[in-house]
């Protein structure tokens, strides 16, 4: 049987949920990461700080995609694409309303 799991296909579905998980919860998970955008852009080469991230954010996806995706296979997942998806984290978020 072939791989059940398209990277690609992944990456495209996850990235937007991932994306606003990321932006609602910046200040709870900028702390993981060394609470300043110079340490989290450091802390991006430590496994454990971007897998705690990736361990936090997964009950935060949508229900739906939970039941398709195991927490391990989304922590992989995030650990392989780290500098595309946590970028959010270590540039100035734009202004944003209430």
């Amino acid at each position: 049987m072939s791989e059940l799991v398209d990277p690609a296909g992944l990456a495209d579905k996850l990235a937007a949920p991932f994306n606003a998980i990321v932006c609602r919860h910046r200040a709870a998970l900028m702390p993981m990461l060394g609470g300043s955008e110079a340490a989290a852009l450091a802390a991006l080469a430590n496994d454990e700080a971007v897998r705690k991230v990736a361990v936090f954010c997964y009950p935060l996806l949508p229900g739906i995609m939970r039941l398709a995706l195991k927490e391990h296979t989304f922590v992989n997942f995030v650990m392989n694409n780290r500098q595309k998806l946590l970028v959010r984290l270590t540039t100035e978020p734009a202004a944003t309303a209430g």
